[in-house]
């Protein structure tokens, strides 16, 4: 079998989670601060985070020298239902975080592969590795946008890839994708990865099995990160 780099931690709800994991990364966040005097957050969206942001919001940091990015979004404009930057400026940006300040990932452009690139550009003039990556997952067993059958899932966790980002597009998705790779976040100094559910739980348990990469992804992260990926789960989903 193929070895996996991660440390599990297991909560009875959500709220419980999402209290311990704000409280964790604001202590790595700070010790990246105290190091360097800054220091970089890429977050996911979807509703798993939610309560989780709003968690870490309120824990007074050094937030006036922290950036917070994306780790993927969907090829929306901010003002759109859908979109991740929506999600991070209304549950993460506020309160102490209102003084973080944000990178997002799009821009309006005539195709998604033109806002890949003016993304990376932005990307590429944050400070690497970052120092702290939190990551969802899907039943489907993706994390960030690489998904499963999407069209340039190979060159988005190729671990020797020098793409910072990729656009991405496959079936079953609304929208198109952009997404960071394989490579930078892999080597951020901290990851976590939220997961809540029953359902979830036994979509990880299937992502530790042997298997191709491209059929799960998130497989691509626990298989090729230089520290210990730190896995919070709770059997509920917001509180049900």
């Amino acid at each position: 079998m193929i070895a996996m780099n991660f440390d599990r931690y297991n909560f009875d709800t959500p709220n419980a989670l999402a209290t311990v994991l704000a409280d964790r990364i604001a202590a790595e966040l700070s010790v990246a601060v105290n190091k360097r005097g800054y220091a970089v957050l890429a977050v996911s969206g979807g509703r798993t985070p939610q309560h989780f942001f709003e968690c870490l919001s309120q824990i007074d940091i050094a937030w006036e020298q922290i950036i917070v990015t994306l780790v993927d979004e969907r090829f929306v404009p901010p003002d759109n239902s859908r979109s991740n930057e929506k999600l991070v400026r209304q549950h993460l940006m506020q309160n102490f975080a209102a003084k973080a300040r944000f990178v997002g990932l799009y821009i309006s452009a005539i195709t998604v592969e033109l806002a890949a690139f003016s993304a990376a550009n932005r990307i590429n003039k944050l400070s690497k590795p970052f120092d702290v990556v939190v990551l969802g997952m899907g039943v489907d067993g993706h994390t960030a946008s690489f998904f499963p059958g999407g069209d340039r899932l190979k060159q988005a966790i190729d671990r020797n890839s020098r793409a910072l980002m990729v656009p991405m597009h496959a079936r079953g998705l609304s929208e198109a994708r952009l997404t960071i790779t394989l490579p930078l976040l892999v080597s951020a100094r901290f990851i976590a990865l939220h997961i809540e559910g029953k359902e979830k739980l036994v979509t990880f348990e299937q992502v530790l099995q042997d298997g191709p990469e491209t059929d799960m992804p998130v497989r691509a992260v626990l298989r090729h990160t230089e520290s210990p990926i730190q896995v919070f789960w709770s059997p509920t989903v917001n509180g049900i």
